[in-house]
């Protein structure tokens, strides 16, 4: 029986904190996992660790490099891991921080991985986070507040919908999701007093959603579907603040962020590459081993 391929662990950004929490990360764990990245950085940390030039060759923790080209390391460390896995020779992608400063300094055109990660595959992915028992989807994402009520239309609140149902079953194994759907507007608009968007947006999209046999509930006010954690196994929030203070308010620092809608599993790090730390033996692996261990929990077969 040939063995299961290896997880592919980009740390991200080499001059952050990337390398030395996925070093860390990798050692504590123990798994077989291929760090793939700037050698200099990695070895840095773990200069007992081996170099390799393919992902099947060696186990445990180890070390390779990309292949070389114009765009930073860090970001075809990324292509290359997300196409391994989708080829079957990588297990999973489990990704560390970038600095989208930076990389937008050098011509990086998207916002970040999820986005990097759905232009590669051509499809529209849905960012997830898990912090202990709480699971979060987010409609919309990395846009002002004020944007917000635009961006939130009925067929993107489906869409959210049909995607996070379909990884729950298909990744996490769920038999009948339960999604709480957040409103927009405090107490979920309180019957259009408060706002129309629960009555003309979400309300339709959930009523959509579960003529499909999808098990959406609301909207219901945020603060409810997060007091109520066991009436539900995800929330679905409207944008970024709503659903990322509570669940971070939760599980700060083992929070993982989950790509849904990708032909390849992806977990990451729910932090920066905090440069501030970098070197002064800080910086904390927790969310970088919470990854992995997602990672390996929605592949059980490899």
């Amino acid at each position: 029986m040939s063995r299961a391929p290896p997880l592919v662990l980009t740390p991200g950004d080499p001059r952050g904190i990337g390398p030395e929490v996925a070093v860390r990360a990798a050692r504590r764990l123990g798994l077989d996992v291929v760090l793939v990245g700037e050698l200099e950085a990695m070895r840095a940390q773990a200069p007992d660790l081996p170099v390799v030039h393919a992902l099947n060759e060696g186990t445990g923790p180890r070390l390779l490099a990309p292949p070389p080209g114009a765009e930073p390391v860090e970001v075809r460390a990324v292509r290359w891991g997300a196409q391994a896995c989708a080829e079957g020779r990588g297990r999973a992608l489990v990704t560390g921080p970038i600095h989208k400063a930076r990389l937008a300094a050098a011509g990086f055109v998207h916002t970040g991985h999820t986005d990097l990660l759905g232009a590669m595959f051509g499809v529209d992915p849905v960012m997830a986070f898990v912090g202990g028992a709480v699971r979060v989807a987010l409609v919309t994402v990395h846009i002002p507040l004020q944007a917000v009520s635009a961006a939130v239309t009925v067929p993107r609140v489906l869409h959210t919908l049909r995607v996070t149902d379909r990884a729950l079953r298909t990744q996490l194994g769920l038999q009948a999701p339960r999604l709480a759907v957040c409103g927009l507007n405090p107490h979920a608009g309180d019957g259009g007093v408060l706002g129309r968007e629960e009555l003309e947006v979400i309300g339709p999209a959930v009523a959509a959603a579960r003529e499909e046999g999808i098990d959406a509930r609301g909207p219901i006010s945020a603060e409810t579907a997060f007091a109520e954690p066991d009436a539900s196994d995800l929330v679905v929030a409207m944008y970024h603040d709503q659903g990322l203070v509570p669940l971070k308010r939760v599980d700060f620092g083992r929070t993982v962020n989950w790509t849904l809608g990708l032909p390849i599993v992806r977990t990451s790090v729910d932090h920066g590459t905090a440069d501030a730390l970098v070197g002064t033996g800080r910086a904390r692996s927790d969310s970088m081993e919470a990854a992995l261990r997602l990672a390996v929990q929605l592949t059980p077969d490899g």
